[in-house]
């Protein structure tokens, strides 16, 4: 258990909740156990997410409702209640966790990236709104990495995926800067950087032409 892994380590105090994100109030019942215990939480990194890779039309029934309820509605409500926390405090982080599909549209993935890019003006937008406040709001967007949510999601990794400890150290970084976005490898920027250029329709086809050779059986 990597709870207990860092207690036995690093001799620091680790607390554990499960908590299912796609259900209705679940960032509210996060939220409520956290001040029940007496936390106080300067650092909220909302990573949680999930992807289906298909057709759109071939996704089973509520595939969708769960993703978006966690991708979207989970982190904008645990973002919203957190931050709230903080700027009573005068002081706080938040880290969301979007990808460089948030600036292209994603067939055969197309319901992940769109929330992805509701992430990306979200967490934009609030950081503008706590400037001066005490609370930063820092964006990740990682290409590739090499972790089991493509498999789970139903697709190959890329080859060219990176390490998790390399995202994480990059994000790490960024954090103690106060970055507002964070962006991990030169050729994941140069990606967004080509993705503002080309016509989204191009960017569609040229997506596509990567995921569909990616979908599993």
């Amino acid at each position: 258990m990597i709870a207990e892994d860092l207690r036995r380590q690093h001799a620091v105090t680790v607390e554990t909740l499960v908590q299912d994100l796609a259900q209705p109030d679940a960032a509210q019942q996060v939220f409520a156990w956290t001040q029940h215990n007496e936390l106080t939480i300067d650092l909220l990194v909302n990573n949680a997410g999930a992807g289906n890779s298909g057709p759109v039309l071939a996704a089973a029934d509520h595939v969708y409702d769960k993703l978006i309820a966690l991708n979207i509605t989970s982190l904008t409500e645990l973002s919203r209640l957190y931050a709230a926390d903080m700027v009573r405090r005068s002081r706080g982080q938040i880290l969301n966790v979007a990808s460089t599909g948030a600036y292209q549209p994603g067939p055969y993935t197309a319901v992940y990236y769109a929330a992805k890019s509701y992430v990306h003006s979200f967490s934009l937008a609030l950081a503008e709104e706590l400037r001066g406040t005490g609370v930063s709001v820092s964006l990740l967007c990682p290409g590739a990495t090499a972790t089991e949510f493509s498999s789970r999601a139903g697709k190959a990794d890329l080859t060219s995926a990176m390490p998790a400890s390399q995202v994480a150290y990059v994000a790490v970084q960024g954090l103690k800067r106060q970055q507002r976005l964070i962006i991990p490898g030169f050729f994941n920027r140069l990606v967004i950087i080509l993705s503002k250029i080309l016509p989204g329709h191009w960017l569609a086809r040229m997506v596509a032409r990567i995921q569909k050779p990616l979908l599993l059986d």
